[in-house]
């Protein structure tokens, strides 16, 4: 066992102030010494004590009076706060007290309603219709005055016509035929297209005046050629677009494909945009 294990498993070192204690009472009591020291030493120990007792006492007296005072004050808020809510609750009695008097009062007046008879309403007239302000009064006839009116419409028809319906008829075909030249006076409205064409040739080697000139000499009513001009297309070939305007009902797309697509010399393909 090594030492600082040993000096671990003892406990003199800890309680050396008692056997210091004993040790020094032994001795004390082989000499015979009188004991003043230690009546002394615990006549101050018993002042001490007596002291601290004292404090003790005045502390827990100081303690007790403040927490006193505080109690007293925190009961008299809390009187204050009850006497307020008395009077709150009071305040509210009161409000529901006339709440309920009204509710009353309502389901009183509802039954009265509910229990009273219907007054009955007197026909209602039917209304007046008012021209430029004034009233026009209305005819209130009897189902049998009615009959007389009818009666006597039906004897005022004249089966047979009227020299007024002939006038009536005549005065309609003058002003129907008057409409009539009127309308074929006017200028019919003409619809017209602008279409640009593409006339391609065979190849590089076709002359290009001559191909335009076979093209501006299909001539029709209605067809107005324009401005053209050479476009490049590849391989040193280049296609002929010429703008025309044409009338609708005169001249179509297909008329002129079918007279340019005749130079068969010159032109491959047409081609149209409108």
């Amino acid at each position: 066992m090594s030492a600082v294990d040993f000096l671990a498993k003892e406990k003199i070192w800890f309680d050396k102030p008692r056997y210091d204690e004993a040790e020094r009472r032994f001795y004390e009591h082989m000499n015979g010494s009188p004991q003043p020291t230690k009546d002394a030493g615990a006549n101050t120990i018993l002042q001490d004590i007596a002291r601290a007792r004292e404090n003790i006492q005045k502390s827990l007296a100081g303690s007790t009076g403040s927490s006193i005072s505080s109690s007293s004050a925190d009961h008299g808020e809390l009187v204050s706060r009850i006497k307020s809510l008395e009077l709150e609750n009071q305040s509210l009695h009161k409000v529901v007290e006339n709440l309920r008097a009204a509710l009353s009062k309502l389901e009183c007046r509802v039954a009265v309603l509910e229990k009273s008879p219907a007054a009955v309403s007197p026909a209602s007239a039917p209304p007046v219709p008012y021209t430029n302000g004034t009233a026009v009064q209305q005819k209130t006839s009897t189902p049998a005055k009615e009959e007389e009116e009818e009666e006597e419409d039906d004897d005022d028809i004249d089966l047979f016509g009227s020299d007024e319906d002939e006038e009536a008829d005549k005065l309609k075909e003058q002003r129907l035929k008057e409409y009539a030249e009127k309308k074929a006076k006017k200028p019919a409205i003409i619809a017209k297209s602008s279409i640009l064409l593409d006339v391609k040739p065979w190849d590089d080697e076709t002359d290009m005046a001559k191909l335009e000139e076979c093209v501006r000499s299909v001539q029709a009513d209605g067809l107005l050629w324009g401005t053209s001009k050479l476009v490049p297309v590849g391989y040193g070939i280049k296609k002929l677009q010429i703008a025309c305007v044409v009338e609708d009902d005169k001249v179509g797309t297909d008329m002129l494909e079918e007279e340019i697509t005749k130079f068969e010399d010159y032109v491959s393909l047409v081609q149209y945009f409108c």
